[in-house]
């Protein structure tokens, strides 16, 4: 390490707080205002390779104060370009509202072995399944319109949906 880059770090170690305050009036961000400190410490050890300027410490501070100063106009321009806030209008449609061809092909097959397995049930439990998935009907109306109580409606819904949960359990392996 040459004598002034040794003068260059013993400086910058010794106004470090400062300059950090100092960059830290100017972005009000802590977290960019150390790094703008680094940033600012960087740029004079590259410059040290193409000559060592007079004052150190005033070059410094104009190097700090010229990093928080640009870092301004930077965040001025990017928020003339930027939308600081969406409006949910503007974001209601972000991806396709479809499902993926795999998705679909899944959703077939899964309709297609539900199809399979309602038929295999005994009439009545068929019967009451799709009065009550497909219709909207509730256990007792459903009992009503075949003639059996709300309890047998229960009992064919849950033989139902056990089938079904079933083969939905075997789609999903």
């Amino acid at each position: 390490m040459t004598g002034d880059t040794q003068r260059l770090d013993d400086a910058f170690l010794g106004m470090r707080q400062s300059l950090y305050r100092a960059i830290l009036r100017i972005v009000r961000d802590a977290a960019e205002a150390e790094e703008l400190t680094h940033d600012a410490y960087l740029r004079a050890r590259r410059a040290f390779d193409q000559g060592t300027p007079g004052n150190i410490e005033a070059f410094l501070w104009q190097t700090a104060r010229n990093l928080a100063l640009d870092h301004l106009r930077r965040r001025k321009v990017r928020a003339l370009h930027e939308e600081q806030e969406f409006q949910a209008a503007d974001t209601v449609v972000v991806a396709d509202p479809q499902p993926s061809i795999e998705d679909q092909a899944i959703q077939r097959d899964l309709v297609k072995a539900f199809n399979r397995a309602l038929l295999t049930l005994p009439p009545r439990a068929r019967s009451a399944w799709c009065l009550n998935r497909l219709e909207g009907l509730a256990y007792p109306e459903i009992a009503k319109r075949l003639g059996v109580s709300p309890n047998t409606v229960f009992n064919d819904m849950k033989m139902a949906m056990a089938v079904l949960m079933e083969i939905r359990e075997k789609m999903e392996r």
